[in-house]
């Protein structure tokens, strides 16, 4: 087996991840008062509190969030939304129940709650998402935001390479199946927000349709992770694409958080690792800022399919703006789901 498809896969996404991490330690950010941003609520908003933040559980951490000068591994807010109910997807366990005991105290709101949701796990999505629907609540913001990155060759408990599994196609089929409670949920003037977590290294990934699990040749962690990320702004796209065709008061963004502190680089190679350890206080920014940024600004009612970076509009790989790869991807995506055929609103009626 020739290594080297895998070696050049590996320094391509080594290089982006550099180039990415030098970016965002140069960049200098203007200055925010009070760390918070402002929130319109829905028409129906109460004069109480009674906002929701739902962890979906996952093996790994997804990035630290950090607010108002705090920072945890998982998730973090520190501040509340009027009738909002968010469901964010990446956290573990016992981070979760740490998070959510330290929002309750902080903001004197005990409307928040954890859901266990496998990312990596079909049945566990399923099983989520009935619990979810059972509460008979609205759904106004759901971020798409676990992930595993660089892990060795393995596979989830359906049979997907792991970075395929858990990274893509669990968060294909989570909002797939929520869809029907966020178009509910959203209303003219104030939309629902589907926000999906991309990174950088979608600039480096190269999408298989042949082979997505990446089962031929010389298996490559960092192509695997790669094209994970590139699976994801594609299905933005189509999503949007999508909600925008039925009229839905629903839309569908990409951020890319820039570098953050996190147990993700576990996997990495050790000189990175190292790197990070040296210069983290130099590289790692305020990983959540753009991800709460597409959520909750006023400035993005009703605006979708786009992609995100340092709270500004970024041109991504311009490779995921062809509408028929999108739509291949979908197809296919549904075919590994399980989901009706792709065909377009088929899986949106």
């Amino acid at each position: 087996v020739d290594p080297r498809p895998g070696a050049r896969g590996g320094i391509q996404s080594a290089l982006c991840g550099a180039r990415s991490a030098l970016a965002d330690a140069l960049i200098r950010r203007p200055p925010r008062a009070s760390g918070h941003l402002s929130v319109k609520a829905p028409p129906s908003a109460p004069t109480r509190v009674s906002s929701r933040i739902v962890p979906g559980a996952l093996e790994a951490e997804a990035g630290g969030w950090q607010v108002g000068g705090h920072v945890t591994h998982g998730l973090h807010v520190s501040f509340l939304f009027f009738s909002f109910l968010f469901l964010v997807a990446g956290n573990n366990d016992a981070k979760a129940q740490e998070v959510i005991c330290k929002i309750r105290e902080e903001t004197l709101n005990s409307k928040v709650e954890f859901l266990y949701c496998d990312l990596g796990s079909m049945t566990s999505i399923r099983q989520f998402v009935h619990k979810f629907k059972m509460r008979n609540v609205p759904l106004h913001v759901l971020v798409n935001n676990a992930g595993v990155m660089m892990v060795p060759q393995r596979q989830t408990k359906d049979g997907f390479e792991e970075h395929l599994g858990v990274n893509y196609l669990g968060h294909f089929l989570l909002p797939n199946l929520l869809l029907d409670t966020l178009k509910d949920s959203g209303s003219p003037g104030c939309c629902a927000r589907v926000v999906t977590v991309s990174s950088a290294t979608h600039y480096v990934g190269e999408l298989n349709l042949d082979d997505l699990q990446g089962s031929r040749g010389c298996y490559s962690p960092h192509g695997a992770y790669a094209q994970s990320k590139l699976a994801l702004v594609l299905f933005t796209y189509r999503l949007q694409r999508l909600l925008a065709t039925q009229g839905s008061h629903v839309t569908a963004n990409v951020v890319d958080p820039g570098v953050v502190n996190t147990d993700l680089y576990r996997h990495v190679f050790w000189g990175t690792r190292l790197v990070k350890r040296v210069l983290g206080w130099l590289l790692f920014k305020e990983g959540a800022w753009t991800t709460i940024y597409a959520a909750v600004t006023p400035e993005l009612e009703g605006v979708g399919g786009r992609y995100f970076y340092n709270e500004k509009e970024t041109r991504s790989l311009q490779v995921t703006y062809d509408q028929k790869l999108q739509q291949q991807l979908w197809a296919r995506s549904c075919q590994l789901t399980g989901l009706p055929d792709g065909s377009p609103g088929a899986i949106l009626r």
